[in-house]
């Protein structure tokens, strides 16, 4: 009883914390009224991971996550978008990586071009994008054992991670969501965005019926 008590406990704290770590421009409406379509880019990876990694293989496994990330929330928006979630659309990765690739654009250097320059490029109204600290590799899977001593001695904490969304006219801000990434935020990759993003719909700026009620 004691612990599906701590469980609830936790799910509540972190339906509050989420609701805390949102951001959305107070101009969201207003730049974002001739959105149609947004690009999620592959996320900037950082890993701090306990053995030792050659500092070139260390890139190459911040590049495997940083594009993990992006294909999980093309697999959650794909889904939530089928049930007519949102009003915008978004361009397909492959195509969007393509496209990018074609402009000699790529996960080591994407980070020095600007939201501007990328929608430009990319020809979209907004980009998607965040940064992700790890010290485990999230894309091959944690741990799934769960303790209360692991809770409170540190080691369900895996790192964090930032969502945003950013304008392509203005290259404005327009809504940013972090969130820290334990045992209880998911197995991998997938689940994580899953579950975050779920904890996040709510305050999601592009869903549909969010949009509605506001006017």
């Amino acid at each position: 009883m004691k612990k599906i008590v701590f469980v609830v406990i936790l799910l509540i704290t972190g339906i509050m914390s989420a609701q805390k770590n949102i951001y959305e421009n107070i101009r969201f409406d207003q730049l974002t009224s001739n959105h149609k379509v947004l690009a999620i880019i592959p996320f900037i990876a950082h890993l701090e991971l306990e053995e030792t990694v050659d500092s070139e293989d260390l890139k190459i496994l911040a590049e495997k996550e940083g594009y993990a990330v992006q294909n999980a929330l093309e697999t959650y928006f794909s889904k939530r978008k089928k049930r007519k979630k949102f009003n915008v659309d978004f361009q397909n990765i492959n195509n969007t990586n393509a496209i990018l690739a074609q402009n000699d654009i790529d996960y080591t250097n994407i980070d020095t071009y600007t939201t501007k320059e990328l929608c430009e490029v990319l020809d979209v109204d907004g980009i998607i994008s965040g940064n992700l600290n790890l010290n485990i590799l999230l894309s091959e899977g944690v741990p799934t054992d769960f303790s209360i001593l692991d809770y409170f001695s540190g080691n369900a904490n895996y790192g964090r991670i930032g969502v945003k969304i950013s304008d392509g006219e203005t290259g404005k801000l327009l809504w940013k969501y972090e969130n820290a990434i334990s045992k209880k935020t998911g197995k991998n990759t997938t689940e994580l965005i899953d579950k975050m993003m779920k904890t996040a719909s709510r305050k999601f700026p592009y869903d549909r019926e969010k949009r509605k009620n506001r006017n």
